[in-house]
């Protein structure tokens, strides 16, 4: 046990220093919080417009679909991080040099420091904003306390998939040197395939076969489904687990991918 303790003390250090930085920026997530709420305004409007008949549309009614925005910015505001921005500019400054010459894995390192901000990010960020959107939408509560300690799982294994995905996209800066384009695209990649933006059901059948394979649409969509109670009981605990091997599977493909890349890494420097 003291062995365990004594190698994740590190890491738990990497999480406090994520968390204490975001300290010198909680202005920013007092902004956030107007962001976020603006966010779920648009589509508020929008989605009232397209219910503006009472039909139900791909399976949701309004009050679901409100429901499913506003959770899914909500969720949002604790799964996302930037570990790509920082690693592509630590790699351009030459300070990963610094983190080579520690005896800890670079991969976790990053994912506790994205920890620590993801604490700080739902004291800060996530509760009021659930409050405040909850105070000003009609957002409907989970389907069942089963389905709300299954969803909370469930966007842990988002923030998993985040860190994953964006330690990958990191590690391209060390042989394209400049990512912006790429961060840049897959920001929009995953908005899009999370099911953020747009419900799964909403695409075309032959999409949602071929999207069903990829990792993206457990990202939000995944979570938002259990909340709602459109997946229950085995077939919730199912696509949870289908979420955590893409978990597991996608940080095993990052430290490939690291290795690998470390390769060629040439850093300058006096």
């Amino acid at each position: 046990m003291s062995a365990l303790a004594e190698s994740l003390g590190p890491y738990v250090e990497f999480a406090r220093v994520g968390f204490v930085n975001i300290l010198a920026f909680r202005l920013r997530y007092f902004t956030g919080i107007i962001t976020y709420f603006l966010n779920v305004t648009v589509y508020y409007f929008i989605w009232t417009a397209v219910y503006r008949s009472g039909n139900s549309i791909a399976g949701y009614d309004l009050a679901q679909m409100i429901t499913y925005v506003s959770v899914g910015w909500i969720i949002r505001s604790f799964y996302w991080n930037t570990i790509d921005q920082e690693m592509a500019y630590e790699v351009i400054e030459g300070k990963i040099s610094m983190d080579l010459i520690k005896p800890v894995s670079i991969e976790w390192m990053w994912i506790f420091r994205a920890m620590g901000e993801s604490a700080f990010r739902l004291g800060l960020l996530t509760l009021p904003t659930a409050l405040v959107v909850a105070f000003v939408f009609p957002v409907q509560a989970p389907a069942s306390l089963v389905n709300f300690a299954i969803f909370l799982a469930a966007v842990l294994g988002s923030f998993f998939l985040m860190g994953a995905i964006n330690f990958m996209i990191g590690t391209c800066a060390i042989p394209l040197k400049s990512i912006l384009a790429l961060i840049r695209a897959k920001y929009w990649l995953v908005e899009m395939l999370s099911g953020l933006l747009i419900p799964m059901a909403f695409f075309p059948e032959r999409a949602q076969k071929v999207l069903a394979w990829l990792p993206f649409e457990h990202i939000a969509n995944t979570p938002l489904q259990i909340y709602l109670g459109k997946l229950a009981g085995a077939q919730a605990l199912r696509m949870l687990g289908i979420q955590w091997f893409w978990v597991v599977a996608l940080l095993w493909a990052a430290q490939l991918w690291w290795n690998r890349s470390l390769r060629n890494i040439t850093i300058h420097g006096g």
